[in-house]
């Protein structure tokens, strides 16, 4: 999986990895080949005394070295260059992916882990791209071309290439065994590190409201401690890994010195054959230890390449239909033809059997009590959710052979929850109309009740908003929503309680405002308050899931007896009459 995944997004980058590659080359081939020269100086310059000679091997030896330095530094620009970029796509492929996810495949993730996904484990892949480019040519072509120079210098010394070799082997192989488990569960404690903070910045109100700041630092600090554990753990073995490898090295050299002086002494050996050999075996070791950084590094990012294919290869659980030119026979017209809903691993469906047709220059209001099913009635609308059963239609059209730019297009939805991006407060306005003008935005924020306060800051449309909206207050935020939704002027608009936030009296006024740019569209409002639906042309009385009542505020007075405990709990008789 993890070789599949470089390959896949490294396809782009073949001329960059192919200079890699040659260059590479050369600069092991320059390698491989000073120490043969060293051992030409010391044993016919130096024993000679011929000044000539050692000049000119000298010289040679200067111009490889150049060669080698200049084609190293090259090969680890292209490699960088590579490698970030492999990087880049891939990262850029999860987002995409992302990005097709419903609400329900976002769910079965988590944001936690898709974060880290994106990020992290990407990372690791970039590493090792990156690694591997530097030494995958290097360190074979240097541990067999470094095998054949030193069996060339001194056949009787081979046996120390095969003993020192090996062992360098064992000890990362038994390494590298006991990381990868190590590594799926450091990437799962930074999946769990990341939600923990997540969840504490995101509720940083809720927290401070109740005085759980103690209980909360705790439980980061218990997420915190468990990951340092388990870096505590591969560190250890890190440890142990380092000092291993230099034993050997140092043995070999040692080794090398003895039985080569012996044979020096025998005159079995030049010295500068000898120097030549144990240069040799010192890079054969070096490119062991080259592969071992590799090593290191590939168990992790075999964990990450599984990590980032499984949410590459996960198929969305609603599936787009063909964005094409479709003319909707009945703009702005929604219906619901017996549908009904269920959360997956829910023991019973949030909505049941609900039908009904929302016209254009009608407003359809939604009441319930709290878990009735009205925002998740309103999120089907806009293929937030595939209904279980049933079809919906979006302008005499079914919902599920639209295009994701056709509903955006036709459909305007206020969340619960309001959400502002960083940016300014034209920028928001503008995310689902990128052509409306000033005077656009300007209309659209009179309507929305919020215009006073944007003309009171500083810069105006070009204000900063901080992510999340933080910078304003609850109240703004959910005007600016407003707004960024009539900017876009759609065919249909979906209020999820979304005047909660505002007193009665901008609530009034906002609603009035209304009439004239939504008086050719289709409006879906859910409400808690019901001063706030009284005016609307039909009213559905949402209960566990199911439409108890349908009419116009007065008939509903009369008939329902769901709708009657409502309004008795939030209005007075007068009010009421």
């Amino acid at each position: 999986m993890l070789l599949k995944l470089i390959l896949k997004h490294s396809k782009p980058y073949m001329g960059w990895i192919i200079a890699v590659v040659i260059l590479q080359l050369a600069t092991t081939v320059a390698t491989l080949y000073l120490p043969s020269l060293n051992a030409r100086i010391i044993d016919v310059g130096v024993v000679k005394a011929d000044i000539d000679f050692i000049w000119r091997t000298g010289g040679l030896m200067l111009v490889v070295a150049l060669i080698q330095v200049a084609t190293a530094v090259a090969a680890v620009y292209f490699g960088a260059k590579t490698s970030m970029s492999v990087g880049r796509d891939i990262r850029q492929s999860v987002f995409e992916k992302v990005s097709t996810f419903s609400a329900q495949d976002v769910n079965k993730f988590g944001a936690a882990t898709l974060i880290t996904r994106g990020t992290n484990d990407v990372q690791q892949i970039q590493m090792l791209t990156l690694m591997a480019l530097n030494f995958m040519i290097t360190a074979p072509i240097m541990s067999i071309g470094g095998v054949i120079m030193a069996i060339r210098e001194d056949p009787g010394l081979s046996w120390l290439v095969w003993v020192s070799v090996p062992l360098v082997l064992i000890v990362v192989g038994l390494l590298v065994i006991k990381l990868m488990p190590l590594f799926r569960d450091m990437q799962t404690r930074i999946d769990g590190i990341n939600g923990v903070l997540r969840e504490q910045i995101t509720g940083i109100r809720v927290v401070r409201a109740f005085v759980r700041e103690e209980h909360e630092t705790q439980r980061y600090a218990d997420a915190n401690q468990k990951l340092t554990d388990l870096g505590v753990k591969v560190g250890n073995l890190f440890v142990l890994m380092f000092p291993a490898i230099t034993m050997i090295l140092h043995l070999s050299t040692a080794a090398v010195l003895w039985f080569g002086g012996h044979r020096v002494d025998n005159n079995q050996v030049e010295v500068g054959a000898l120097t030549a050999f144990l240069q040799y075996l010192l890079q054969i070791l070096m490119a062991v230890m080259m592969g071992t950084f590799m090593a290191m590094m590939i168990p992790r990012a075999m964990v990450s390449a599984d990590r980032i294919s499984e949410v590459l290869d996960s198929e969305p659980s609603m599936l787009d239909a063909a964005e094409r030119q479709i003319a909707l026979p009945t703009p702005g017209t929604v219906e619901f033809k017996n549908v009904s809903f269920g959360y997956p691993g829910a023991e019973a469906p949030v909505l049941n059997d609900i039908s009904f047709t929302a016209k254009p220059g009608q407003t359809t209001a939604i009441i319930g009590s709290t878990g009735a099913g009205k925002t998740t009635l309103l999120n089907l609308i806009p293929r937030l959710y595939d209904a279980t059963e049933g079809e919906i239609l979006i302008g005499g059209v079914p919902l599920a052979e639209l295009g994701r730019d056709t509903i955006s297009r036709n459909i305007s939805a206020v969340p619960q929850r309001p959400y502002l991006f960083s940016g300014t407060i034209g920028s928001n306005l503008r995310f689902g109309a990128q052509d409306a003008t000033e005077d656009d935005l300007w209309e659209a924020l009179k309507v929305a009740q919020a215009d006073g306060f944007v003309a009171e800051r500083e810069g105006q449309l070009d204000s900063k908003i901080s992510q999340g909206g933080t910078n304003v207050s609850g109240g703004q935020r959910q005007r600016l929503c407003i707004a960024r939704a009539l900017a876009a002027k759609p065919s249909t608009y979906l209020f999820d309680d979304s005047f909660s936030a505002l007193d009665v009296n901008t609530d009034a006024r906002l609603r009035a405002a209304l009439a004239e740019p939504t008086k050719d569209a289709a409006v879906i409002i859910v409400a808690q308050r019901v001063s706030t639906i009284t005016g609307a042309d039909q009213i559905l009385v949402l209960d566990h899931g199911e439409i108890v009542a349908r009419g116009t505020h007065e008939q509903l007075l009369e008939t329902s007896e769901t709708y009657q405990e409502i309004v008795a709990s939030q209005l007075s008789v007068e009010e009421v009459a």
